[in-house]
């Protein structure tokens, strides 16, 4: 019988001990995982809407040489002068999508990271043709409590591609 009353007792520990799912930050997570997924749809697309992004938006700025960090406008230039020069697309049929944590916490925080395999290719133009080259990236997103794109970062080996891209 004692050992009836230890089994049941341990069981209900375990059942106590669990942590709760916290459905506030699984749904933060669905949304601004949508999100993200309409930003990566609008590089490809050449379409980017940044109604998606807050005013205090930054970006870690992860190319060589680069400045720490850029703004919202820094950014929306960066994209378009990019654009302007390469086509991207996405070659995973559907990003897999995992929930981020608050740096300081290691809390799920509603935040959103993924891994993607991209082909970047140049436009072809009357005397070069186009050219093209896989590139394996890391990208995270962090919301504000409005759900809009605070913080963004990404890495992969952007600037040795582009120098690929860019030489004859």
């Amino acid at each position: 019988m004692k050992f009836i009353y230890s089994v049941l007792f341990v069981t209900l520990l375990f059942v106590a001990c669990k942590p709760k799912t916290d459905s506030a930050v699984n749904d933060a997570f669905e949304k601004n995982s949508k999100t993200v997924l309409a930003y990566i749809q609008g590089v490809q697309n050449e379409k980017i809407d940044y109604t998606s992004f807050s005013k205090d938006f930054k970006s870690l700025n992860t190319w060589f040489g680069a400045k720490d960090t850029i703004s919202l406008e820094e950014f929306k230039i960066g994209d378009q002068k990019t654009l302007e020069k390469f086509d991207f697309k996405l070659l995973d049929a559907v990003p897999v999508f995992l929930p981020g944590v608050n740096s300081d916490t290691k809390i799920a925080d509603g935040s959103v990271r993924y891994y993607s395999t991209w082909e970047i290719s140049t436009k072809k133009t009357d005397s070069t043709e186009a050219k093209s080259g896989i590139l394996k990236m890391y990208e995270s997103y962090d919301f504000d409590a409005d759900g809009k794109i605070l913080y963004q970062q990404g890495y992969g080996d952007f600037t040795g591609l582009m120098m690929y891209l860019t030489t004859k």
